[in-house]
């Protein structure tokens, strides 16, 4: 692994999708351009970011959006990535072969080469979010990709939900956790329930950083995208923000423009706060089998050890 520093500037470009592949890709490399101008030497890019979010309709047609990695976008970043010494992470959706189908992180390093790539392991299958029809869960585990930064915890999306992912990343010695997203609010909803949706998804990803003693960037996209099949769309809710290892805030986008968010990440406190709240030295890893479990119904589970 390559030295790192003990104080990272990250940044997160959050914008509005349209419907011009070549529209978005140049409002993404604008905002990294902006990012690099300001110091950035990491920036996190939204969940499939060079289009719309197609899984709100199921369309067959729509896999032609796919592309193989390493390919056009990844060689477009990489030369991006090379001429301004940064380190670029995002989601393109991959065409592996014929009827497998990705969604995958790609880490372009600061001298324009592939790092590595995560294939999203939790694929979801809501109202409006179709993903299962498109993508293949990923099958590479979950392990940091590692970088001229050092060893980045990469997951997408739905991820961001599962303490175990992010769990697992920190185990295998990311330095950071980084989620490229696309959520968002169902119009009808009520406004109380829009904002306990919101709340809950801050609250579980600075939970993830504080269990972890990590500091993670969530980089979500924004605006209005209209479901093809005419039904009332998406608003995607922003909202970007990235917290340090205790879960603290260090700067959040707003949830109805664009912006380009850059902080200052204290990847040195990781250290000083294991040290001083050992979670990982006092886990009791030989009394978790269960989590191997989908479920264990109740009638199952004795009321004392049959040891005892």
């Amino acid at each position: 692994m390559n030295d790192t520093p003990q104080t990272l500037r990250a940044a997160l470009v959050q914008h509005a999708a349209s419907e011009e592949l070549a529209r978005n890709l140049a409002t993404a490399d604008a905002g990294v351009r902006e990012a690099a101008a300001s110091g950035a030497r990491l920036v996190l890019l939204q969940e499939l970011h060079p289009s719309r979010y197609f899984c709100q309709a199921q369309r067959v047609e729509t896999f032609d959006l796919a592309e193989p990695i390493p390919g056009p976008t990844t060689q477009h970043l990489g030369r991006l990535a090379a001429e301004l010494g940064l380190v670029i992470v995002t989601t393109l959706f991959e065409r592996r072969a014929a009827g497998i189908y990705h969604n995958t992180a790609v880490v372009l390093d600061s001298d324009g080469s592939l790092a590595g790539t995560y294939r999203k392991m939790h694929i979801p299958d809501d109202p409006g979010f179709h993903e299962k029809f498109y993508f293949t869960p990923g099958d590479q585990g979950f392990r940091p990709i590692d970088t001229s930064l050092g060893p980045l915890g990469v997951l997408v999306c739905w991820d961001q939900w599962y303490p175990e992912a992010a769990r697992l990343m920190a185990l295998a010695g990311a330095r950071l956790l980084l989620y490229p997203t696309a959520i968002g609010w169902h119009p009808p909803d009520a406004d109380d329930e829009k904002t306990r949706q919101r709340e809950a998804w801050i609250a579980v990803q600075r939970g993830h950083a504080v269990a972890n003693h990590l500091p993670l960037l969530a980089c979500n996209r924004v605006g209005h995208e209209p479901d093809p099949n005419g039904g009332p769309g998406i608003d995607f809710w922003g909202s970007s923000f990235a917290c340090g290892p205790q879960g603290e805030l260090l700067g959040q986008a707003p949830d109805d423009a664009p912006e380009v968010l850059v902080v200052d990440l204290p990847l040195g406190r990781t250290e000083e706060l294991r040290r001083i709240w050992p979670f990982l030295r006092d886990r009791r890893i030989d009394a978790y089998a269960d989590l191997l479990h989908r479920y264990r119904d109740p009638e199952s589970q004795p009321g004392k050890d049959p040891q005892a």
